[in-house]
Order: structure tokens, then C-alpha cells, then sequence
């Protein structure tokens, strides 16, 4: 069978997304893994979907399959692609548009400059809902405005990570120089330590100023991806709690830059960044057997 795709990146974290409203396609895990493989598939971070809601509440659902075939909650560069994309193929006119996702309803909006904001819910705080297994650690020092530090054994090695979920859980440690932080060897030992039920997200987060800080994101069933929004959302928050950093915070990927808005307690967190449409194109699935 063959299916329309078009290919999308936010900040470099780049996506093969599908209209699943004007075209028909089962997509599952094992398809997913073979859309997203560089050398046999077309390639991707992570795939797609763009579907009619099942609710009146929201005007569309977003479906996100990781690299590896596995389905997650959220994805927040993915939510700024799926802004642009409902609006150029004309499914909405809208500037602002609600998407149901399997962690809620978001809410993103399109800026006259092409960036695209996105409203992603207020940051889960609480380890035992990031989902996180906190029985028997002791957590360092709180500090600021209260976000603990909890040592995670890692082989012969102890890190202390900030838990939190956007969405989907992400765990943030803090580092002198991200460019010499051991994401290729730390971030797969935490995205899959025994203490996070559904494996996590790995953030290392270098803060600059109060106002700017740079990120790197071992994404859960991914690996390391030039950018990661959901990421950027958990370290700003992380950060502000620590009090190291203060909203607006500007965070540095390795694609590019995000603007990270959050006022504290409750609030939303607001995400703002680039969209590019790069490509579209046809495959065929039997080719992907």
C-alpha cells in the first residue's frame, strides 16, 4: 500500500509524520520501527499520526511512535511539526488548535514570525505519578523552591537526578559541561534503571546564566536526538526550582534553541520554537516487510 508522508524536524529532532484523516493506515509497532530506520525505512526520531479526536473537546489526536516502535505520551517538538502541518495541508484554519495526546490535551499556537508555542500542561512533580520508585533512596536537599535530588546507582557509579514528568517522565542531572557530560554512556543505564517502571528520558543540563542554559537528551527508545521539547520543558523547571534558573529560560540543543515560559507552582509550562516542513514524500509498506 502506498502512504503520503512528510517529513518534518523542530530544532533537528526530525519526524515522519502521517495524515491518518485523508489516507488509511494500521500503523503499528513494527511498522513504526521500520518507517523510523535511516538505512531501510525513511528515517526518523520519531513518527506521527495525525487523527480526527474521538472527543468534542479537542480538534485533533496526536499519536507519537519512538524510533524503536514503542508508543509514548508526548513529544513536544512533534506538537509544534503537528501545528504546521494541520495548517498547511488547510485540515484547520485555526491559530490555535487543542490536540489530544495520551497524556492530555495541549495546546499549541502559531506566531505570525512561523515559530510555533505550545501550551504543555503543568509540570507532575510527584515521583510516585512520573512514574518513579523512590522506596528506601534518601534524596539530597531540596532546595529552592523544593524539587529533591535522588542518587541513582549506575554500575560502579552514583549520579543524583531531578524526577518530573511532562507528560512523559524525564530525569535531569546537572552538569559543569554538557559538551563532556557521558550521555552516550549514563543516558541508556538511566532510561532503563530498574527505578523507572515505564524507563525515562535522560536529561544533562548545563546552566549558563538565570536566563540560559544548555541540554543534551538520551530520549527514551531513541537514543540522543539534536533536540528534545518535552526535555527542554523539564530541565527549565528543574532549574527554576533550584533557583539556578529564572523564566524566561532560553535552552541551547544541539538543533537549535527553545524558549521556555513557566511562572511557577501550578502554572503551565509554555514552549516556544521552530517548525520546518522539509520534504513530502510516498512509501510503499510491502517495501518495509
Amino acid at each position: 500500500m502506498k502512504v503520503k508522508f512528510t517529513k518534518m524536524h523542530g530544532a533537528g529532532n526530525d519526524f515522519v509524520v502521517l495524515d491518518c484523516i485523508r489516507q488509511t493506515i494500521d500503523v503499528t509497532p513494527a511498522l513504526a520501527k521500520r518507517i523510523a530506520d535511516r538505512h531501510a525505512g525513511v528515517g526518523c526520531d520519531q513518527l506521527l499520526l495525525v487523527e480526527s479526536s474521538p472527543v468534542p473537546e479537542a480538534d485533533f489526536r496526536y499519536r507519537i511512535f519512538n524510533a524503536d516502535g514503542g508508543e509514548v505520551e508526548q513529544c513536544g517538538n512533534g506538537a509544534r511539526c503537528f501545528a504546521i502541518f494541520v495548517r498547511d495541508q488547510g485540515l484547520t484554519k485555526k491559530a490555535a488548535i487543542r490536540v489530544l495526546t495520551k497524556s492530555g490535551i495541549i495546546v499549541p499556537r502559531l506566531a505570525a514570525d512561523g515559530r510555533v508555542t505550545v501550551d504543555m500542561g503543568a509540570p507532575i512533580l510527584d515521583p510516585e505519578r512520573v512514574p518513579f520508585v523512590s522506596d528506601g533512596l534518601i534524596p539530597k536537599s531540596a532546595g529552592g523552591q523544593g524539587l529533591p535530588a535522588w542518587p541513582l546507582q549506575l554500575d560502579d557509579k552514583e549520579v543524583f537526578v531531578h524526577v518530573l514528568s511532562m507528560g512523559n517522565p524525564h530525569a535531569v542531572c546537572f552538569v559543569d559541561n554538557v559538551d563532556a557530560a557521558p550521555v552516550a554512556m549514563e543516558g541508556p543505564l538511566i532510561e532503563r534503571h530498574t527505578r523507572f517502571p515505564v524507563r525515562v528520558n535522560a536529561g544533562f543540563l548545563e546552566v549558563r546564566s538565570m536566563h540560559l542554559a544548555r541540554l543534551r537528551v538520551y530520549e527514551r527508545g531513541a537514543g540522543e536526538t539534536l533536540a528534545c521539547g518535552t526535555g527542554a520543558c523539564a530541565a527549565a523547571v528543574a532549574g527554576i526550582l533550584q533557583g539556578r534558573l529564572s523564566s524566561p529560560v532560553t535552552i541551547e540543543l544541539r538543533g537549535g534553541e527553545l524558549t521556555i515560559t513557566w511562572a511557577g507552582a501550578d502554572n503551565v509550562v509554555f514552549m516556544t520554537g521552530p517548525a520546518v516542513t522539509v520534504f513530502d514524500g510516498e512509501f510503499d509498506t510491502e517495501a518495509l516487510q
